[in-house]
């Protein structure tokens, strides 16, 4: 009987040391090997499991466009900085530095940007192209009115960029903005196009068809390429609607590469550009303000003045010869009313703007005038800005 008892607690306790030493482990890597996915590193010892994929990345059909667009247009985009000498209270004369971007139009080494990349730079214009090298720029010329400036370098096996057709786009169109934010050289951003409407720029000057995106657009962006699907140039970034805050909104504009495209031959041949005018000063006219002046239509734009030896001094239109107040501010009555310009009907100042855009100083134009009750329609040659 004692001998059987011995035996069992022998039994008892060998059983027990092994189950304890020996099983448990056993059984977890028996679970592990049970649970084990194709793919997946095991390591029971720390506890640390490690996902890897089995191939290398794909891309679907979008991603590979974006990595497309941006390869083919990168070595196109160029970072600007303007330095200009400003003066300190403590130190005096400073250098100042600004940013932005811009891209090359040709080989022979023009760059377009914005003027308010490059304006007061007394003290240099430096472009940066994407492998990093450095190239002092020549301004060929600017204007200021439609905010662009044509930048010239000297610099070998550039790559231009193709420009679009800016007339023919469409509201949700895919969009892609690649330039220089906050310093960050070669972002890219997307988004669509929000909207294409008039807006006023920087020095309060029209610009007309400009194109709205909600890609992101920051300090730093002035100047670079707004482009389509096919990383062709539709428009220059040139501001944002941000609320004082400086930085994207969601609301961003353009101007549409067409507007560059009028400008770029005036300033690559003469420096600057030699903007058209009908030689006069205006005031738009609306329907109450002409029922109360007894005009024979309901809206135009009123001569107050043609300057002397302008467009329209030369064909023989006429200004203002009575004073009058609108409110507080003074209006010449008496002179011709413009209703249309090569039979577009004009409402106010800044339909003449837009059209004479299509135009070129020494285009010939039809403008349709009310003189009193009577309609006539005269030809003219357009002149030059500086003319006023």
């Amino acid at each position: 009987m004692k001998l059987r008892v011995v035996v069992l607690v022998v039994l008892l306790v060998g059983g027990f040391w092994y189950a304890t030493t020996h099983w448990p482990s056993s059984l977890a890597h028996s679970a592990a090997s049970r649970l084990a996915l194709p793919g997946v590193v095991h390591n029971v010892g720390s506890g640390l499991e490690l996902t890897e994929a089995e191939a290398a990345p794909s891309y679907d059909a979008e991603e590979q466009n974006n990595i497309a667009v941006y390869k083919r247009v990168l070595p196109s985009v160029v970072n600007i900085t303007s330095t200009t000498l400003v003066f300190n209270f403590f130190y005096g004369t400073v250098p100042q530095q600004g940013q932005g971007s811009g891209f090359v139009l040709d080989r022979a080494g023009h760059v377009l940007t914005n003027y308010h990349v490059v304006e007061g730079a007394n003290r240099g214009v430096e472009v940066m192209l994407s492998n990093k090298h450095r190239y002092a720029a020549k301004v060929v010329g600017t204007d200021k009115m439609h905010d662009l400036a044509l930048l010239q370098i000297d610099a070998p096996n550039l790559e231009p960029v193709t420009l679009a057709d800016s007339a023919g786009l469409s509201v949700g169109q895919k969009v892609y903005a690649i330039g220089n934010p906050f310093g960050l050289s070669g972002t890219m951003t997307r988004g669509i196009i929000s909207s294409i409407r008039s807006i006023r720029g920087s020095e309060n000057a029209p610009i007309e068809d400009a194109i709205q995106t909600d890609a992101a657009i920051n300090p730093g962006n002035s100047g670079g390429p707004l482009l389509n699907s096919r990383g062709e140039v539709i428009g220059i970034n040139t501001m944002i609607a941000s609320n004082g805050a400086e930085q994207s909104s969601g609301i961003g504009f353009a101007i549409p590469i067409n507007t560059a495209k009028a400008v770029l031959a005036d300033l690559t041949r003469f420096g600057k550009v030699k903007r058209p005018s009908l030689g006069i000063v205006s005031y738009g006219i609306g329907p109450d303000l002409a029922s109360q002046m007894g005009l024979a239509v309901d809206s135009g734009v009123l001569i107050q003045k043609v300057v002397p030896g302008g467009a329209a001094d030369r064909a023989g239109l006429k200004g203002g010869n009575q004073q009058a107040y609108v409110g507080n501010m003074p209006i010449m009555l008496g002179g011709d009313l413009i209703v249309a310009v090569d039979g577009k009907e004009v409402t106010d100042p800044e339909d003449i703007n837009a059209l004479m855009d299509k135009h070129q100083a020494g285009d010939t134009v039809s403008v349709t005038i009310y003189r009193g009750k009577k309609q006539i329609t005269i030809k003219l040659i357009l002149g030059e800005t500086r003319e006023t």
